[in-house]
């Protein structure tokens, strides 16, 4: 049994991993259970405070630990760093686009006209995005991904940004105007990844989904998510790190911004992919000592 969210994204997302997990086990069955998150219920709460951490995955992990479901599919994003207990992270498939994408009416960012409304539900994309173009006005956004490009359309924002991952499986590529830099827009840790979660002791099932673990994808996780413990912070803050395997070598990059955006920190770390984990806390170490701690506890002042 698998669980998924409800929303049509989460549901492909959910077939595309069922999809690589009978192409490795063709004999068994997956029957996907559709599961309401408090996330998918209550679109009220900042994505970017505290209570946010987990809202789109404690009920399918709620399920899991009473055995109502084997395996639970999520977005690696909304995943927190620290994992229930009993529970485990036990594969990732292979990585799709990992950065933001640009939702307009046809005009790329350096296009907009001063004043042009920017929807997003990102406090890390906010502080990104004013970075490049301070005279644009940054307006809250929540609700799935085809009500947002919904408001596009119909005028009442003049953009959006999202992960482009999401646009892709949906398949509207054809709404992308612009594929953001990832220079200047680092996206969330585990952004465009997706991740199988199981109980930590059910072996059985480790032994299939591990047959569709994509290894330079889950070593570039590692690497981010580690960061994020060094760091002592998890998704509700708005950090961005990316990972990328080359050959068994990988390079990890980091930020972390002050709340407003005048003040940016990025730095980059390089490692053998096998140490992962090594990368991540040795780039969280160069961080701290070049300041992270102040804009972190800014960040987390409301």
């Amino acid at each position: 049994m698998v669980g998924s969210r409800t929303s049509r994204l989460a549901l492909i997302q959910t077939e595309l991993v069922v999809a690589e997990m009978k192409r490795v086990s063709p004999g068994t069955v997956f029957t996907v259970e559709k599961i309401v998150t408090h996330g998918d219920r209550d679109r009220q709460i900042p994505l970017d405070r505290e209570e946010a951490a987990g809202i789109f995955i404690k009920e399918l992990e709620e399920a899991l630990l009473e055995k109502k479901i084997d395996i639970a599919i999520h977005s690696l994003k909304d995943v927190p760093e620290r994992i229930t207990a009993g529970l485990c992270l036990a594969a990732t498939t292979e990585r799709l686009e990992p950065g933001d994408v640009l939702v307009t009416r046809g005009l790329s960012l350096a296009q907009l006209p001063p004043g042009s409304r920017i929807g997003t539900d990102s406090l890390r994309r906010s502080i990104q995005l004013l970075r490049q173009r301070k005279d644009l006005e940054v307006h809250s956004l929540r609700g799935n991904v085809d009500t947002r490009v919904g408001k596009v359309v119909q005028g009442e924002l003049d953009g959006i940004i999202l992960a482009a991952a999401g646009l892709i499986r949906l398949g509207l590529q054809d709404r992308i105007s612009q594929y953001l830099p990832i220079d200047d827009f680092l996206p969330a840790p585990g952004q465009g990844a997706l991740a199988i979660e199981i109980r930590q002791d059910d072996c059985q099932v480790y032994q299939l989904v591990s047959q569709v673990n994509h290894l330079p994808t889950w070593q570039s996780v590692t690497a981010e998510r580690a960061l994020l413990t060094a760091l002592g912070v998890d998704c509700d803050v708005p950090i961005a790190a990316l990972g990328r395997v080359t050959d068994g070598w990988l390079t990890l990059t980091g930020m972390v911004a002050s709340r407003d955006g005048n003040v940016l920190l990025q730095r980059k770390a390089e490692g053998d992919a096998r140490e992962a984990g090594r990368v991540g806390e040795r780039l969280a170490r160069m961080m701290l000592e070049s300041g992270a701690s102040e804009l972190i506890a800014g960040l987390r002042r409301k």
